[in-house]
């Protein structure tokens, strides 16, 4: 039986990456999406022309009121699409940036990060762990920002650094069941996170590109293959890590 992803935000930058790298490998995937429907169908045919199985679903992680609606609906996908009650990976992916100093912050940006990458996070994960199965795996996406600053993402790397914290709880909470939980932190990457400030900024690119020892910055195809090898069972006994996949920066 092949294995079977879940990944939020699959759509576009990271998530799409991801998805299709685990694709690439064998597995199949479902390509949870906020609102772009048209982009999380066309992730779901490419993913079929590799030979594999996907399926779209609706998911939005701000919206935890949401999240059983979800997991009933991924249920019936599940017993529809694969004759299953469970799946096997989980990744965390999904989420957004504000780039803003601390003085021009606002409440609701600052509760929009956190509603995201730290509750939804959380609650997902409480929400679907009944349905991953034993043996399994959960990655969440954290950032280099915890590790080194970077004048704007103030709010965005605190959020981040939680989820590094939440990890830990969850790989040892979910340890007796086989599943291991780690954290996958990118360095700055070419995508349109953020508006595309790493991506559409050449000042901004080449800074990152300065603090980096392999010299540039990262795409997409640096993130996603090292997250589906992650997902494999050669990887079974890594649990509770941060793994910086940065090219080197600022070390």
């Amino acid at each position: 039986m092949s294995q079977l992803s879940l990944v939020t935000g699959a759509n576009r930058g990271l998530g799409r990456n991801t998805a299709l790298s685990i694709a690439k490998r064998g597995g199949d995937v479902i390509v949870a999406y906020r609102g772009n429907a048209e982009q999380a169908e066309q992730v779901v045919t490419e993913i079929r022309a590799l030979g594999r199985k996907a399926v779209a679903l609706q998911l939005d992680m701000a919206q935890t009121a949401s999240f059983a609606t979800f997991a009933a609906n991924l249920r019936v996908q599940l017993s529809e699409g694969w004759q299953r009650d469970t799946f096997d990976h989980l990744v965390n992916n999904a989420g957004h940036g504000e780039f803003a100093m601390i003085a021009q912050t606002t409440e609701a940006q600052f509760d929009g990060l956190f509603d995201v990458h730290v509750k939804g996070v959380f609650f997902l994960v409480q929400t679907l762990a009944p349905l991953l199965a034993a043996g399994g795996r959960i990655i969440n996406f954290s950032s280099g920002l915890t590790r080194v600053s970077y004048p704007g993402f103030s709010a965005y790397s605190a959020a981040k650094a939680a989820v590094e914290m939440l990890t830990v709880y969850m790989a040892r909470e979910l340890g007796p069941r086989g599943i291991t939980v780690n954290t996958v932190a990118p360095g700055a990457i070419e995508t349109d996170f953020g508006g595309g400030l790493v991506r559409d900024n050449a000042d901004v690119n080449a800074q990152f590109a300065a603090m980096t020892a392999l010299g540039r910055v990262g795409v997409p195809d640096d993130i996603g293959p090292m997250v589906a090898s992650l997902l494999a069972d050669d990887n079974r006994w890594v649990t509770a890590q941060r793994i910086e996949v940065s090219g080197g920066q600022t070390i």
